[in-house]
């Protein structure tokens, strides 16, 4: 049997493929999967993102001895990291190499070093922001953010948790929900979270953010307000963490390499922002009736206070 027909009647070991993400979008794809694979395939993963022209020349069999697993490993990997076999995965690896090459793609593996100069700190963050937005809006599930755009249009009133990094894109959200007039919360104290979560119920909303999916401060009130019967969704880099299993909207996103200097929790709030924001023009879209005059009234509020002129003045 040939590896072409392998790769046809191999089990799919992975999610629906649609399109296969663009070469510049492997690197992300590995990040965000990684934790979710088995050690095997953690290696067939690794090593292609760490030499793509290397593991481009090689064939499946290759490959599989270079990382120690198997042919089938490899099948199910590339297929898990969104193509269809493995051949679509050595054209991605290629086009990825030739991208580093001409210089229009700096090397994945290239971390932020203490004795980078700071230009070079400027360009490799700027670069990962910017990879980190388009691959974040390219694996955003519209179908699920538009459900999400509903709930949280029509909700009685909306909790979003987080906590650390994702606690500041929560009160992000919120603060932006307040100013087009719709209620909203973000308790930092973990237990103030699961205490207004008992008080939500159906025609209610409660948003959680976590990068990992398992912070269990973040999981708990959203467990609560799920089973009070409120509008779930989980905002996060692990689509099968188990955050989501107390999610009816899950929005996943991606995140920048993790590195000494820069943690996965501070590199995952870029693409959070990014979901937040589209959640609210989304919500601003479709209350705009309300939401206009809401935003027309705070920016001229604090237009007002910080005005020369402004401040507590009465006749």
């Amino acid at each position: 049997m040939t590896q072409d027909v392998k790769e046809i009647f191999a089990p799919s070991g992975g999610p629906a493929i649609g399109t296969p993400p663009a070469p510049a979008a492997l690197a992300a794809k590995v990040r965000t999967l990684a934790p979710s694979m088995t050690r095997s395939m953690q290696r067939v993963a690794e090593a292609v993102a760490h030499d793509p022209a290397g593991c481009a020349a090689l064939t499946v069999t290759g490959l599989a001895e270079l990382t120690g697993t198997s042919e089938a490993t490899v099948v199910r990997t590339a297929r898990l990291l969104g193509y269809p076999g493995y051949r679509d995965l050595r054209l991605a690896l290629a086009g990825l190499a030739a991208q580093q090459q001409s210089g229009r793609a700096p090397a994945i593996t290239t971390d932020i070093a203490v004795d980078d100069p700071i230009a070079d700190v400027v360009a490799k963050l700027a670069y990962e922001e910017q990879q980190t937005l388009a691959d974040t809006a390219a694996g955003l599930d519209t179908v699920q953010l538009g459900a999400a755009v509903a709930a949280l249009a029509t909700a009685r009133r909306t909790d979003v948790y987080g906590i650390g990094a994702s606690g500041l894109v929560a009160q992000d959200l919120t603060q932006k929900l307040l100013r087009i007039g719709l209620i909203a919360h973000a308790p930092s104290d973990p237990h103030l979270a699961v205490t207004n979560a008992v008080q939500l119920r159906a025609g209610d909303m409660a948003i959680a953010i976590t990068h990992s999916g398992s912070t269990g401060d973040v999981i708990e009130p959203l467990r609560v307000a799920f089973e009070r019967g409120a509008t779930t969704v989980a905002i996060t880099g692990r689509p099968d963490a188990p955050v989501t299993q107390y999610a009816d909207h899950v929005l996943t996103t991606s995140t920048s390499r993790e590195s000494e200097l820069r943690p996965a929790a501070m590199s995952s709030r870029t693409s959070q922002l990014l979901v937040v924001d589209c959640l609210f023009v989304g919500v601003a879209q479709r209350t705009y009736e309300t939401a206009a005059p809401a935003l027309a009234a705070s920016y001229e509020a604090l237009a007002h206070r910080h005005s020369p002129r402004g401040g507590n003045q009465r006749s």
